[in-house]
């Protein structure tokens, strides 16, 4: 009997915690975690290869916005619907805003609207894109 509660003392691990067993669970759960991350982050960046233009630099939230308004204008959505607008001094370009501070900017092709970059709201003031 008492050789059955030997087997059932806590131990030192070798990374500091204590419990049973033969690996520590703390750490088990951790590295799981970190290779969850690591998947979803790789997941993450090997998305931008299928964007028609460069959203890598972009916020995560501004990326995923601006990637459904494209997909949306793919389908004959009109850009008047995202609130777009065409600038004055070249009305063959479009400004769409993506969220308060990014602006989507696109080119009319006559039949169809192309999306050209996604520009800082700050960008899109200082230097007006198209001149």
């Amino acid at each position: 009997m008492e050789a059955k509660n030997m087997s059932r003392r806590k131990k030192k691990f070798t990374c500091g915690h204590i419990g049973y067993g033969k690996v520590c669970h703390k750490c088990v759960q951790k590295q799981s975690l970190r290779d969850n991350k690591r998947q979803e982050k790789n997941a993450w960046k090997e998305s931008f290869a299928n964007d028609m233009i460069d959203l890598s630099s972009l916020p995560k939230n501004v990326v995923i916005k601006a990637r459904q308004i494209i997909r949306d204008m793919q389908n004959n959505t009109c850009y008047t619907y995202f609130r777009g607008k065409r600038l004055r001094h070249d009305h063959f370009i479009i400004s769409i805003p993506v969220t308060r501070h990014y602006r989507l900017i696109c080119r009319d092709n006559g039949s169809f609207v192309v999306p050209e970059a996604v520009v800082s709201h700050e960008d899109y003031n200082v230097c007006k894109p198209g001149i």
